[in-house]
């Protein structure tokens, strides 16, 4: 297990694990085992003891965020759905479409504790009192697939998943389906298009899910880390969360490490950790390869685009990377050494969103392109005085134009590369441009 779970440091007490705590136990996977180290305790509480809306006002005071991406406070979102005498049918979406490149957090928990997942999904669906969850999880994941849909299977043969879930009065169905590989799926709205059998094209907003998300119907969207803290910040409250992490970014979170590291995997870390703790401590990355210089890193999975080794002591919160001009994102940590070219890594980010744009927008569809051409461009060594410039205004034309942030996300990562990389860029171009002359005849 080296690389998913580590023990407390004896250095600092108060440093503790609570989704990474039980990795190491052999089959927690199955439900008699993770039923002996307490798995659904909390939930029998909360069905016995705990009103629906308590459950919601101690997440939000949790100060619980989303660990999908965007960061939103989790507790706040779920009051954005109607009042119980609404009378049409809620239902919570699970974001299992684990895509974004550098990110494999949520594919430990699913593997791992899955009843913790659905433990979580049954809080979740209870203080909403949502009808049903559908859980989409990326169709690559097979194996993470089958150990889910063997946990759903083992919860509704105990009761505790759909009709009167232990012997209560609530009762609510657990779904999974699987992807087809498509990133744009992990969008929200797109995700629900695939849900409902259609393409994933994601659907111009508003409305908000909340108001109509699957089958037109009110639905919560929550990411499934998210959603795996929901049973210990109701088992021990919101003052307990509080006590981890940073005040504006309270708790932990899963920090994946990749790239050029000497120890890649996936720790859980209180949030406010610097980059800098996560890449050279010998319990997390243990340093760069060949003990080689450190050149870049993106903090948050591609989409957070790259910092220079000078900003490895941000804190890794929501606020203080929205500060360094980039965000926290899924906490996935990509770190590039000194041999690395940063215009190869941010044509190779480019390609990749240009693959994944679903098209519906022009300015996604066609500026993806054009991005990833003039990288590839001066990548191969043609690159023109004007490139960099018409980079920038490619991004420029991209960004908060289009139905979802699939645009943004491919320009950010260009836009940050720019700011900080910019002579690399200059750098290859100035060495084009005797090449380019020559090949035309031109007198340099």
């Amino acid at each position: 297990m080296s690389g998913y779970a580590w023990p407390p440091r004896s250095d600092d007490p108060g440093y503790r694990t609570y989704l990474f705590d039980q990795v190491a136990i052999d089959d927690l996977h199955r439900l008699e085992v993770a039923r002996e180290h307490g798995a659904y305790k909390t939930l029998e509480r909360a069905l016995a003891e705990i009103k629906p809306e308590e459950i919601t006002a101690t997440v939000k005071s949790s100060g619980l965020r989303g660990r999908g991406g965007a960061g939103f406070p989790c507790g706040l979102k779920w009051t954005f759905m109607p009042k119980f005498d609404e009378p049409r049918p809620r239902f919570l979406a699970v974001n299992a479409d684990e895509s974004e490149p550098g990110t494999c957090k949520d594919r430990v928990l699913i593997r791992e504790r899955p009843h913790l997942l659905i433990e979580g999904i049954l809080l979740t669906t209870y203080a909403m009192q949502c009808r049903a969850a559908y859980i989409f999880i990326r169709g690559e994941y097979e194996t993470e697939a089958r150990v889910l849909q063997a946990a759903i299977h083992e919860a509704y043969a105990n009761h505790l998943a759909g009709k009167n879930v232990l012997g209560s009065d609530f009762s609510v169905d657990i779904h999974l389906t699987r992807g087809a590989g498509a990133y744009i799926c992990g969008e929200e709205t797109g995700m629900m298009e695939a849900l409902e059998g259609r393409r994933g094209h994601p659907r111009p907003k508003p409305p908000f899910p909340a108001a109509a998300g699957l089958w037109q119907k009110p639905t919560t969207v929550n990411n499934v880390e998210t959603i795996c803290n929901v049973p210990k910040i109701v088992e021990h409250g919101a003052e307990w969360y509080h006590e981890m992490g940073t005040e504006k970014s309270p708790g932990n979170v899963l920090a994946g490490i990749s790239g050029h590291v000497k120890q890649p995997g996936v720790f859980e870390v209180p949030l406010g950790i610097t980059a800098r703790e996560l890449i050279y401590d010998p319990k997390f990355g243990g340093g760069i390869l060949g003990d080689r210089e450190l050149k870049a890193f993106i903090p948050g999975g591609s989409s957070a685009g790259f910092l220079p080794a000078s900003k490895l002591d941000v804190a890794m919160t929501h606020d203080d990377l929205k500060e360094a001009g980039t965000m926290l994102g899924t906490a996935s940590v990509i770190a590039l050494d000194e041999t690395a070219s940063i215009i190869r890594a941010t044509r190779v980010i480019a390609d990749f969103y240009h693959d994944e744009s679903c098209g519906q927008c022009s300015q996604c569809r066609e500026g993806t392109g054009w991005l990833a051409q003039i990288l590839r461009r001066i990548e191969h060594g043609q690159g023109q005085p004007d490139d960099l410039d018409t980079l920038l205004d490619l991004c420029a034309n991209m960004k908060g134009k289009t139905i979802c942030v699939l645009s943004d996300a491919a320009a950010w990562p260009v836009e940050l590369a720019l700011e900080h990389f910019r002579s690399e860029f200059e750098q290859a171009i100035q060495r084009a441009r005797p090449a380019v002359a020559m090949s035309s005849g031109q007198e340099l």
